[in-house]
């Protein structure tokens, strides 16, 4: 199956996606400041292998704007597979992608085949006092420009933490475009999203699907600590270090990403 569309989701919610290529399934869960086009470069070669599923999570892109009402990721993406008769699929997802990519799996182990995750996030991970510090350090003019409107200026800081490598190349204009194109998310109201109980932090021992990390060099120190918890605490778990990448890892390094990404998934998806 191949094209786009439109599937309607818990909430009175609808998601935007696009299918291509045929083979084992995966699905592609993008980061927070972005959407699905941050995919555009696996999207366009990983089809000749696998049958491709990307969308723009609630919120972004093209999907339901977020109202403060409750929502859940997991449970989106699990409707979305639903919708589009997918039974099983590896899920490869970066940052916020990744820590959802994470989240399915523990609750719905049967649905997943392979987990890849790029830059992940982890809800329930705890930051140490260095690292708080220096969120805290980069947190205030941020908040300082929300506080006067200036909202690009906002957005321009933020990208100067997860794309410290520029965004004056070629890459770094479209991580800049993409995220600026979703400077809603700047203010978005989260606060409806619910996670697991207990979150996955606490949970990574129950993970029993093959799962790849991987770091980005230049993200941020909590980030990185956060890949390292991954691989230690997820039985089998292989990792990778990503050089010269910052967080949007699959952008700034399509082909380090897809040297690591695509023997794994050939061997796991199914």
């Amino acid at each position: 199956m191949t094209g786009t569309g439109v599937a309607e989701v818990p909430a009175n919610a609808h998601l935007w996606w696009e299918r291509a290529g045929a083979g084992p399934h995966v699905t592609l869960l993008h980061p927070g400041l972005w959407d699905s086009r941050t995919w555009d470069p696996q999207f366009a070669s990983w089809p000749e292998r696998f049958s491709m599923l990307r969308y723009d999570l609630r919120g972004y892109g093209r999907s339901t704007r977020l109202d403060g009402g409750p929502y859940s990721h997991v449970r989106d993406l699990v409707a979305l597979l639903d919708a589009l008769e997918i039974e099983r699929t590896a899920l490869v997802g970066c940052s916020m992608g990744g820590a959802i990519a994470l989240d399915a799996a523990l609750e719905h182990p049967d649905r997943v085949t392979a987990l890849v995750l790029a830059a992940p996030g982890l809800d329930g991970f705890e930051e140490n006092d260095a690292e708080r510090a220096w969120w805290e350090e980069r947190a205030r003019p941020i908040e300082a420009a929300k506080e006067r409107s200036d909202i690009a200026g906002a957005q321009t800081l933020r990208l100067g933490i997860w794309a410290p490598l520029g965004t004056n190349d070629d890459t770094g204009r479209r991580i800049r475009d993409i995220a600026f194109d979703n400077i809603h998310e700047v203010t978005m109201d989260e606060s409806g999203e619910e996670g697991l109980d207990p979150p996955a932090a606490r949970r990574l021992g129950e993970v029993v699907v093959p799962t790849l990390v991987m770091i980005a060099e230049h993200d941020p120190p909590d980030m990185i600590r956060i890949g390292e918890t991954l691989i230690d605490g997820i039985p089998g778990a292989a990792g990778h270090v990503v050089a010269d990448a910052d967080h949007v890892v699959n952008l700034r390094q399509p082909e380090r990403f897809d040297e690591a990404a695509l023997p794994f998934l050939i061997e796991h998806a199914r």
